[in-house]
């Protein structure tokens, strides 16, 4: 960590994980500092700047951005209620409104060669979701995966499976909304403003992507908030059924960060995607 941020001498660091760490200058400011490798810092700062502009769910203001280092506002500490659940469902609604555009499209500004956690993700547009997402998202992921011999046998099969099948599996078509990519609930920090996102991997793909993710590790008033969602953009026949299928992502993710513990979850959501054609 640099002696100084935004000009201003630092006082006192605290690690929050994941790079990060919140600084208090000397000038009486605290902020957030994350260092780490620049592609993906540019990536993290693009994707604030994308859904910032989008006017919809809240996420940190970027204040500098210096190759390895972003540097953005603190998020005051708070408690989810219900009030905060139903506005985020609302904000969240109007975030993926703002669209993308085109399925796979990175934020301006933001790198091809990008990350979900500390996977790498390529963010190049597609014609369409289902092609998009078995191309870029399941099938790279998957071969990663079955190389290292963390998923192999009968969930390496129910996935392709799921991949050959994605036309038929989708749903109706939806345009690309503005997503923030990475929206489990540890990246829903609960201010006294209401909740604010944090860490995304944003780029544009499918809205139920980020409802999905949402739901997979468990997020407070969950149900306030995909009902307060669906009222103000309501969501496309049968969105429950394809939960599995958009959680095959990020269940895809863990398996290659963390190893096959992941991989029974995604045999589980493969199978279910599959049931639900």
């Amino acid at each position: 960590m640099a002696s100084t941020v935004l000009g201003a001498e630092v006082r006192d660091r605290v690690p929050l994980g994941g790079g990060a760490a919140r600084v208090r200058l000397a000038d009486g400011r605290t902020v957030v500092v994350k260092d780490g490798d620049e592609a993906a810092i540019a990536a993290e700062a693009a994707g604030l700047r994308w859904l910032g502009a989008a006017g919809g769910a809240r996420v940190p203001a970027v204040l500098d951005v210096n190759g390895g280092r972003l540097v953005t506002e603190l998020v005051a500490g708070g408690t989810p209620g219900t009030r905060a659940a139903e506005e985020l469902g609302r904000a969240l609604a109007r975030t993926h409104a703002a669209g993308a555009p085109a399925f796979g499209a990175a934020p301006p500004g933001g790198p091809a060669d990008a990350r979900i956690g500390a996977a790498p993700m390529r963010n190049a547009p597609a014609p369409s979701w289902p092609e998009w997402y078995a191309t870029d998202r399941l099938l790279p992921y998957l071969r990663t995966a079955r190389d290292a011999g963390t998923l192999t046998g009968d969930a390496a099969r129910a996935i392709e499976a799921v991949a050959d099948r994605l036309p038929e599996l989708a749903g109706a078509a939806e345009p690309p909304a503005r997503l923030h990519g990475d929206l489990w609930s540890g990246n829903v920090l609960w201010s006294p403003e209401g909740a604010v996102l944090i860490d995304p991997a944003a780029h544009g793909g499918h809205r139920e992507t980020d409802l999905a993710m949402l739901a997979l590790f468990g997020c407070p008033h969950l149900g306030t908030v995909l009902a307060a969602y669906d009222a103000a953009a309501p969501l496309a026949a049968g969105w429950r059924d394809r939960v599995p299928l958009h959680q095959l992502f990020p269940l895809l993710v863990h398996v290659v960060l963390f190893g096959g513990g992941y991989a029974a979850q995604a045999l589980s959501a493969a199978r279910a995607a599959l049931r639900a054609a």
